[in-house]
């Protein structure tokens, strides 16, 4: 019996040596790594029509408060959904010139990332046009929603949808408006002043809509498709 808490005692000192060796020099905590502020778009401004097609791009200079180096993107597209990008570029200084095709629709945006590839939100995005040669007539901007969001979910009854429709000539904009419950919608109202339109839905149930934007001069755009569900 001597012999075994002899034994017991020793197993304890042995432990209570060794249990607190690995503690003595905790690993550092690992910081984390914030993003990079947004860039403020400066030029071209929102809905400007350029007559030179050589373009200077230029945005604000974004701030990190972690001291990391930063570099942007920049996308140009002919589309505000970014699916036809025109330029994509890299670059540590906030200004860039393109060579752009004439009597175009431009959309671009900016975004920032650190030295430690942590991204920033995107910037706004700006409209821009080109001029044409000998054209009298510019295409309206393709629409913007506004809501409901994109993807969002909604309660079920009447639903107001709105947008918002631009054109670089200021001339007066009429819309046609497609909505249902498959892909793709239906018209349901044609060339209406106003840029909101009431629907009735259903519960549980996903709908599509979009807009199309004409001008008084034969000018059209058509907006992309747009959904949202009822709960």
């Amino acid at each position: 019996m001597k012999q075994f808490f002899k034994f017991i005692v020793l197993s304890l000192a042995l432990f209570g040596c060794s249990g607190g060796s690995g503690d003595d020099n905790p690993a550092p905590p690992v910081s984390k790594n914030n993003a990079p502020s947004i860039p403020a778009l400066v030029y071209p401004t929102n809905n400007l029509l350029c007559i030179n097609n050589v373009l200077e791009f230029e945005w604000n200079a974004s701030t990190d408060i972690d001291g990391d180096g930063i570099t942007y993107k920049i996308e140009i597209a002919k589309d505000n959904q970014f699916s036809q990008i025109a330029f994509n570029t890299t670059l540590s200084t906030t200004k860039k010139t393109y060579t752009l095709e004439k009597g175009t629709a431009y959309y671009w945006r900016v975004q920032a990332i650190d030295s430690k590839n942590k991204s920033s939100n995107y910037s706004s995005i700006f409209n821009l046009y080109t001029e044409g040669v000998g054209v009298s007539n510019h295409l309206p901007f393709a629409p913007e929603s506004v809501k409901p969001e994109l993807n969002s979910t909604e309660n079920f009854g009447d639903i107001t949808l709105e947008w918002l429709g631009s054109d670089v000539d200021n001339d007066p904009l009429t819309f046609d408006v497609y909505f249902g419950a498959s892909n793709p919608p239906i018209l349901i109202s044609e060339n209406q002043n106003t840029q909101s339109f009431v629907v009735s839905t259903t519960a549980s149930t996903t709908y599509y809509w979009k807009v199309v934007v004409k001008d008084n001069k034969g000018g059209e755009a058509i907006g992309q498709v747009w959904e949202f569900n009822t709960n």
